[in-house]
């Protein structure tokens, strides 16, 4: 069966974008959602025809119901208690912050969530069931895929007018879905029940083993 690769990026400034990339890595769709997330079902229905689909977000899958009560101690590769951090961030973005591949933007309680994480909240529940969603994060994927020539895509420039950025944002969602889905990434954190992100390849060494383990677990 053919598999399908939807990756989105999620914003307000303008509308979120999308790209879809099938399992030979060719982009055969792209474009904006006017209507958000109404719009990003549509889509997923309509790859749902032909084959097996996935869905990469970039956007965090939930908030944090509780503010976080360990942070990572990366002097002494340790957890402990918050101390006087405000107790944002859930568990899959401390672990990409301490293998330092990129720089989260903590997702606080849902009172306090920015626009587009609460945009980002309905995307995932209006597209849970219908496809195999994922959280993603392309500023990670650029980081690790730093220097790899071998994650390709073919792809236009037919959708990039109104955001070019957004659209290589949604390019790199997609091809992190496909290297995931194919066994060459990595899914990290969920230790605090709020979601993982996905990277497209495993966790650079050295690996703090420490830090995959969520505190209340241990």
């Amino acid at each position: 069966m053919m598999k399908f690769f939807v990756g989105i990026d999620i914003q307000i400034r303008r509308n979120c974008c999308y790209a879809v990339v099938d399992d030979t890595g060719t982009l055969i769709d792209s474009g904006w959602l006017s209507s958000a997330e109404t719009e990003a079902v549509d889509v997923v229905k309509r790859m749902s025809g032909s084959g097996e689909v996935y869905v990469g977000l970039d956007a965090p899958r939930m908030p944090l119901f509780v503010k976080r009560k360990w942070y990572w101690n990366k002097n002494k590769r340790r957890w402990d208690k918050r101390g006087s951090q405000r107790g944002y961030g859930r568990h899959c973005e401390v672990v990409i912050s301490a293998h330092r591949i990129a720089n989260p933007q903590w997702t606080p309680l849902e009172a306090e969530a920015p626009e587009w994480m609460q945009l980002g909240f309905r995307f995932f529940k209006a597209l849970e069931g219908l496809a195999n969603v994922h959280e993603v994060f392309p500023t990670a994927a650029y980081t690790m895929l730093q220097g790899n020539t071998d994650v390709r895509i073919d792809a236009d420039f037919s959708a990039c007018s109104p955001g070019p950025k957004d659209m290589l944002d949604a390019w790199v969602a997609a091809a992190t879905l496909r290297e995931f889905v194919e066994g060459r990434g990595a899914e990290v954190g969920g230790g605090d029940g709020l979601g993982t992100i996905i990277l497209p390849r495993p966790l650079p060494d050295p690996v703090m083993m420490e830090v995959l383990l969520w505190p209340a677990a241990v």
